[in-house]
């Protein structure tokens, strides 16, 4: 098995690719040790000293780090992430493989807009986030503000408010007039 890296635009989080499916259809994040006892992977991620969270995504892995350098970290995940893998073992425990929906908000007049809007981020905005280790969900519409829900290397990320301003808030605001602002929450 090779697992491919790759650096993210986030300084501290680095992309994982094992070259095999690791959540098709579903993301998840986890931002402490405790969140992750869903997931046997991250919670193994966690116990390497120095790592902050860890993120699922289709087809890659992306791991942040608080503490410590990229070049002691990466041989010890790089290694637990193959050592999971090998075993046969599950990303996601029975208990995880509930689908997490988050609450959104907006209000039932505006559902055309919210539905438009998601098109757009889903077959625009979210192809190209993975890329670099991320992603963006929706989170709610209100009074022409959409408040979008970052996650993975884009979370915390130095350029992610150049990429909601002038990227995603552009976007939208171009193909749904009613677009006034781009919010992360």
């Amino acid at each position: 098995m090779f697992i491919q890296t790759e650096a993210t635009p986030n300084p501290a989080t680095l992309k994982f690719i094992p070259g095999k499916p690791v959540l098709p259809g579903s993301t998840r994040e986890y931002k402490k040790a405790a969140d992750a006892l869903e997931s046997p992977l991250a919670e193994k991620l966690f116990g390497v000293s120095g790592v902050s969270g860890v993120f699922l995504g289709h087809d890659f892995i992306t791991v942040s780090k608080g503490a410590g350098e990229w070049q002691h970290l990466k041989p010890a995940i790089l290694g637990l992430i193959m050592d999971h893998y090998v075993s046969g073992a599950p990303v996601l425990s029975d208990a995880g493989i509930i689908e997490v929906a988050g609450e959104e908000f907006f209000e039932e007049e505006h559902s055309e807009i919210v539905k438009t809007i998601k098109d757009l981020l889903d077959t625009r905005v979210r192809p190209a986030v993975a890329q670099d280790g991320g992603d963006i969900t929706f989170k709610g519409f209100k009074e022409g503000i959409v408040y979008l829900n970052m996650k993975g290397s884009c979370a915390g990320c130095p350029s992610s408010t150049a990429t909601l301003k002038h990227g995603i808030e552009n976007l939208l605001r171009h193909f749904v007039p009613e677009v006034s602002e781009v919010r992360p929450v």
